[in-house]
């Protein structure tokens, strides 16, 4: 095997009681003093979740989403928490067509009902131990008293159209800029105060009530999206023309789910639902499952191009039945059939690419629904334009097993900072379509297709394993290389993150404009010219990516060996993630 694959730029981390991943350093030792106090994975996830919305506030925020997908031991079952707040029930559906040529622009009108903090509080009150004044703690001090701005905070803030975004809106300004108009430099102690206070005024409606530990939570909450911070967002859009309202906030909960599972190798791996692109992950494994890895070459052509195809095949699927289940039926036992799969391998070429993206396959064929859904969905046109920065991601298992994987999103780029409150009202609508055709379109009260998606694998009697990445659509891409570089080729955890890494752009894109390149591929250098080259010729349209490429991913992943007392933590270098354990 390759030394490329097999080298790593940092060591794999090893403990015996716990575990913890995260998209920035300081989070995964906030998650090592709470697991260090006696509490859970959930209460460690949920404290650095806070700690990334506050430490990566460039990427994520407590006003935008936070979907999780954790695993309990004792009940031996894999949860979902939607954390995906819907279009406000106001929603002008002709505005986007009258006002902004059919677009979902930069603005106020892009906001759903934030649920970030539904998300964690949910986790908090039913599956964790702690308070909130004792897991946001770390957070409010990062907030209050700042921490230095870091390179990839500093390089999200500097594109050039998200700058010019962030200069119009005076209350974002003043937080993510200088005086000059321009992000802060690289070191620069960078404070939230207003949001540090708004994260304070939660833990005192908690501290205010005089029933349970639950029930504390719950007032929290409450104050939230019922109280002064509900009446201080609603005001806000309204004046700025969206439409969030009183009672979008109030009737807002999130959903507990069970995961959507399949078995790959004899691996049980789980996802988020339809109303997320995490089924993706499971359709592609099933397609690679009907191929022996052991006659293929890790990182040769074969393995990128089988991969490639394999993914273009279910971004076909996703852009043709995901939705919100809420509003559109979604064929999953169809699309997570193993028959399905054995069709989708029938149309691919291991010599030849799909020039574009594939017209989506007939799931509704292997689905026990009695009744087609009929569709007027349209396969799409190539289309052009920027993809708008992405997420942040979190793994956590502690000493009973308890599991733990989020990917918290929504940056200060798209939607302006609430005066006051130092966050914003999730912009995640620019993730639905204009065209009524599309499963995914604008509709009140529907939810967006939501690119994070947290994933779970489970070998049973041998290892669990929370995993993911940010990276908009390249999530689903990073995360099956990873899985297959993991479970297929063996590689140790800190190897299969670092891999070399292809990315196909030939569908389109989730967010709007809905970028779609047909063929376009990207390869980070490190794969090779000669992989190039013959992924070339068989009809890739190949560019070249610097050796490592942010925009690759940032795979975080836990491995707990089942009883052997052995945790092994993956944070992947190509931003600043990393992973800490004892």
């Amino acid at each position: 095997m390759s030394e490329r694959w097999t080298r790593t730029t940092r060591p794999v981390v090893m403990g015996t009681k716990y575990m913890v991943s995260t998209g920035h350093y300081s989070a995964s030792l906030a998650a090592t003093r709470i697991l260090d106090r006696g509490g859970n994975a959930i209460d460690a996830g949920v404290a650095a979740g806070l700690c990334l919305n506050v430490l990566q506030s460039d990427l994520t925020s407590i006003g935008g989403v936070a979907p999780i997908c954790l695993y309990l031991p004792a009940t031996e079952r894999v949860l979902t928490i939607s954390g995906l707040g819907p279009w406000p029930k106001g929603t002008d559906v002709a505005f986007f067509d009258e006002h902004l040529d059919g677009r979902i622009s930069a603005g106020p009108n892009r906001s759903v009902v934030p649920s970030a903090v539904a998300a964690w509080l949910t986790a908090l009150e039913q599956f964790g131990t702690m308070t909130l004044a004792e897991v946001a703690a770390p957070a409010i001090e990062l907030a209050a008293e700042g921490f230095p701005v870091h390179q990839l905070m500093n390089e999200t803030l500097s594109v050039p159209a998200d700058l010019a975004n962030m200069r119009k809106w005076p209350s974002t300004a003043e937080i993510f800029l200088d005086e000059n108009g321009d992000p802060h430099p690289v070191g620069h102690i960078f404070v939230q105060a207003d949001l540090a206070r708004t994260l304070t005024r939660l833990v005192e409606a908690e501290s205010a009530s005089t029933g349970t530990r639950e029930q504390g939570i719950a007032a929290a909450r409450d104050r939230y999206y019922r109280g002064d911070i509900a009446e201080e967002m609603v005001s806000f859009s309204r004046s700025q023309g969206g439409w969030l309202s009183a009672a979008d906030l109030a009737e807002f909960e999130v959903d507990i789910e069970d995961a959507y599972r399949v078995d790959y190798r004899g691996c049980d791996v789980y996802s988020c639902g339809p109303w997320s692109q995490g089924p993706q992950v499971l359709q592609t494994l099933n397609i690679l499952e009907g191929y022996d890895f052991g006659e293929i070459e890790l990182g040769s052509a074969d393995y990128y191009h089988l991969i490639l195809e394999s993914l273009k095949a279910t971004f076909a699927d996703r852009d043709r039945y995901y939705g919100d289940p809420k509003f559109v039926e979604v064929p999953m036992d169809g699309l997570l059939s193993k028959e399905y799969a054995s069709e989708w391998r029938k149309r691919i070429d291991m010599r030849k690419a799909t020039p574009e993206m594939p017209a989506p396959g007939d799931a509704w064929q292997f689905s026990s629904a009695t009744e087609k859904t009929p569709s007027s969905w349209v396969h799409p046109g190539a289309g052009g334009g920027r993809i708008e920065p992405d997420t942040s991601y979190l793994a956590i298992v502690d000493n009973e097993g308890n599991a733990f994987s989020a990917t918290p999103s929504d940056g200060p780029t798209g939607t302006p900072i609430v005066p006051g409150l130092g966050t914003i009202i999730s912009g995640r609508g620019l993730q639905s379509w204009v065209d009524p055709r599309h499963p995914s379109s604008v509709l009140p009260g529907k939810r967006p297709r939501l690119t994070p998606n947290p994933g779970m694998v489970i070998k049973k009697g041998q290892f669990v394993m929370p995993y993911g990445t940010p990276g908009a659509d390249v999530q689903p891409q990073a995360m099956v290389q990873f899985l297959v570089n993991a479970l297929d080729y063996g590689l140790e955890v800190q190897a299969a993150a670092e891999g070399p890494r292809a990315v196909t752009y030939s569908f389109p894109n989730t967010s709007d404009p809905h970028v779609y390149l047909p063929g376009a591929v990207k390869l980070e250098s490190r794969a090779g010219e000669d992989v190039a080259a013959e992924l070339s010729e068989r009809g890739h349209r190949v560019e070249l990516w610097p050796a490592w490429s942010r925009v690759a991913g940032s795979i975080g992943a836990v491995r707990a060996e089942s009883g052997k007392r052995l945790y092994l933590g993956a944070a992947d270098p190509r931003r600043s993630a990393y992973a800490l354990g004892w």
